[in-house]
């Protein structure tokens, strides 16, 4: 019998916020982002937590994480993204301190995660919506002569922050909302107005505010694991001479990588709910509101 999995990219240390931002509290009973995540997670079906970090947040993460879990019918492990995870024959750049990227976070659940697995981001909130429409994706999907994968997908103007730029995957699909083309694009802007753009080379280029973009929820099944494995070496032989210090190997590049060669197809979810994150100082403010808010109107209780 199936049993999904949750995977938690944990490993960042959120550079532009400035602080180890996972465990920083957003209400006043001490939860943390990730609990309404796994609150959503749990309701939905997720009995099983894979949080990726670095061995050096460890002590810090589990003293806030673990009494949080304690009693809960959900079964925790934790995998170490490190930079010396490298395949036979690769050693670190000399000065590199970034991580290697989201898709080698997922490398490390290898022989930890064996069953369909959906990965969020420890520092975003996606909403019960979502987390109950990927489980049942998971739930229901077999891979055959392609990889069925799928992807929460959210309006983008339901994603970013006046407090700075952000990084959103947009996506194309087809007329049955399957993935065509997932495109990073990282300087993306909004103003009070509600105007959405991205800047590349030194141009603007506007978004309608109702383009669907990634916000890395994404569910899996095993083989994609191993296709990272596979496609590891090779992105490190053509990157590393190029860009040793900040090249990284992105999950949502490996998946457009199995599109383009027929090898998988991804399901687009659309989701109406609003995200919230802090992916600068001053979001803090916004997402501790929204929070009292979901708790006003009986989303989630004060305690759980």
């Amino acid at each position: 019998m199936k049993n999904p999995h949750l995977v938690i990219m944990a490993a960042g240390m959120g550079s532009r916020y400035g602080g180890l931002k996972q465990i920083d509290p957003v209400d006043d009973k001490g939860h943390i982002i990730i609990d309404y995540s796994i609150h959503d997670a749990m309701k939905a079906g997720f009995k099983n937590i894979t949080f990726i970090i670095k061995k050096t947040i460890e002590k810090d993460f589990r003293e806030v994480i673990d009494p949080h879990l304690a009693g809960k019918d959900v079964t925790v492990r934790y995998v170490f993204q490190e930079l010396d995870k490298l395949p036979e024959g690769y050693t670190v750049p000399e000065g590199r301190t970034k991580p290697f990227g989201t898709a080698h976070a997922l490398l490390c659940c290898l022989g930890t995660v064996d069953q369909p697995f959906a990965v969020i981001n420890a520092d975003d909130y996606y909403g019960a919506n979502a987390f109950k429409k990927i489980y049942d994706f998971l739930m229901n999907t077999d891979d055959d002569s392609k990889y069925h994968f799928a992807m929460v997908g959210y309006r983008i103007k339901n994603t970013v922050t006046e407090q700075g730029t952000v990084a959103r995957g947009v996506c194309e699909y087809d007329e049955n909302s399957m993935l065509t083309r997932v495109t990073e694009r990282t300087k993306i802007s909004t103003d009070k107005d509600g105007r959405i753009w991205y800047t590349e080379d030194e141009k603007d280029y506007d978004l309608d505010p109702e383009t669907l973009v990634s916000m890395n929820l994404w569910g899996f099944t095993p083989a994609y694991l191993k296709e990272c494995e596979a496609r590891f070496p090779k992105f490190l032989e053509e990157n590393l001479p190029k860009n040793p210090e900040k090249c990284e190997f992105f999950l949502p590049s490996v998946v457009s990588e199995l599109i383009a060669e027929g090898k998988a197809d991804v399901k687009v979810l659309d989701n109406t709910d609003k995200w919230y994150g802090v992916t600068y100082k001053e979001d803090k403010a916004t997402v501790v509101e929204a929070f009292k808010n979901l708790k006003a109107q009986g989303v989630y209780p004060e305690n759980f």
